[in-house]
């Protein structure tokens, strides 16, 4: 009988230890999955702000930079057309400068005027954007501005090759000697390009002025 009992007991003992090596595994497998899982979560979390800081990063950096100087051309001796050149910035592929894809705006506030979109997209029938004296002849005689592409490749798209140039006709307006102008270019994607320049004193009857 004893050996028996002994016999039973050892039974119910291997029993136990199976069953309590199952709930281990058990709960191994599921820390397991649960690391998993977390992993897995913290992994998408980190790239999830790795994009939301370059997409911050992407729309607080102007998509376009100046390449060169400010040139103006006066009537009567004062400011009517201003033209300078952009490049792509650092980083970027390429920028849309159709029609729909930007805007540009002129404020004055010492002559009293601003200029609200007054952008009419790129004239890709110009061969020679350094020749302003053709380009400004083939802007409207009301305040307007267009973009004229070198190294075009018969697209709106400027592109790390190319180069653009921004022409624009102040209409009926005009600025005064030491006065301040201020140029807007908004692309679709990016902050706003700003250029602000003060008009230097003695200008000229009908020529063009470096403003730097």
């Amino acid at each position: 009988m004893r050996r028996g009992r002994r016999s039973l007991l050892r039974s119910k003992r291997a029993i136990v230890g199976i069953e309590a090596a199952i709930i281990l595994i058990a709960f191994v497998v599921i820390a397991s999955a649960l690391a998993y899982v977390a992993i897995n979560m913290g992994f998408f979390a980190s790239q999830k702000s790795k994009d939301t800081i370059s997409r911050g990063i992407s729309e607080a950096t102007s998509a376009l930079e100046l390449d060169g100087v400010v040139i103006a051309k006066t009537s009567g001796g004062k400011v009517k057309y201003i033209a300078f050149p952009v490049k792509l910035s650092v980083g970027r592929s390429e920028v849309d400068l159709g029609q729909n894809a930007t805007v540009v705006s002129v404020y004055a506030p010492d002559d009293s005027f601003a200029l609200l979109d007054i952008y009419q997209g790129v004239n890709q029938s110009l061969s020679d954007p350094t020749d302003l004296d053709t380009v400004i002849n083939s802007l409207p005689s009301t305040a307007s501005a267009i973009f004229v592409i070198y190294n075009d490749d018969n697209d709106t798209v400027l592109e790390r090759n190319e180069k653009a140039f921004l022409v624009i006709n102040l209409g009926t307006h005009t600025v005064d000697e030491y006065h301040n102008v201020k140029i807007e270019v908004k692309t679709e994607k990016g902050a706003t390009l700003t250029v602000e320049r003060s008009i230097p004193g003695g200008l000229p009857t009908n020529d063009y002025v470096d403003l730097g």
